[in-house]
């Protein structure tokens, strides 16, 4: 047996973006950007930051540059938006 390998064969990973932990996430077009770049008059190194290699936004085909909205359910509010540039 190879060392660091599993006896019963490969591991199926589950999708990350469909735990109940993990808020939603998905990838803004130009035009939404742009959109939400003017409405709280920042640039998009002002964001704050996402790694393109985060499990979260993988299945997302995202490049560097691109804007997440991560959508969280809230008690008090019902949802909140957050907004990270991938780097």
């Amino acid at each position: 047996m190879v060392r660091g390998s599993n006896p019963l064969g490969p591991v199926k990973r589950k999708k990350m973006v469909q735990h109940i932990l993990i808020p939603q996430h998905r990838k803004l077009d130009e035009h939404e950007c742009d959109k939400i770049l003017n409405k709280y008059n920042v640039a998009r190194k002002q964001l704050p930051k996402i790694k393109v290699n985060d499990p979260a936004i993988l299945e997302l085909n995202t490049e560097k540059g691109d804007i997440i909205e991560i959508i969280r359910d809230s008690p008090t509010i019902g949802k909140s938006f957050f907004y990270r540039v991938v780097v």
